[in-house]
């Protein structure tokens, strides 16, 4: 299970990583998204995938599964909640005041 997860977390960075280098705004807003995701994964696979096993020890368990990644993982997404949410109004806010959103045009002059 391990390797698929490794695997579909790797594709998550691929696609992430080739959306970032594009040059619309909206598709590298949904690369940082990718790429979260991605890194969730990743933190998750690192973590060992325990199935069935509770996340807390008690008394008389001897198999448990770590609460650290699940713990991460959840900070993380909030954070890549924020960053995502931030950067969707900080795209639409240029769009709204540039009437483009590519790159390119945004970039200027070097007259400016």
């Amino acid at each position: 299970m391990e390797i698929l997860m490794s695997i579909l977390a790797g594709t998550l960075f691929a696609a992430g990583v080739y959306l970032i280098l594009q040059k619309q705004l909206l598709k590298i807003v949904l690369g940082t998204a990718l790429l979260s995701h991605g890194a969730h994964l990743f933190i998750l696979t690192m973590g060992k995938l325990n199935r069935g096993k509770p996340p807390i020890l008690l008394e008389g368990v001897k198999n448990y599964t770590d609460p650290l990644p699940q713990a991460l993982i959840l900070t993380s997404i909030v954070i890549s909640f924020g960053v995502t949410s931030f950067l969707l109004v900080l795209a639409y806010r240029t769009y709204q005041s540039n009437k483009t959103d590519m790159m390119d045009q945004l970039r200027g002059t070097d007259d400016e």
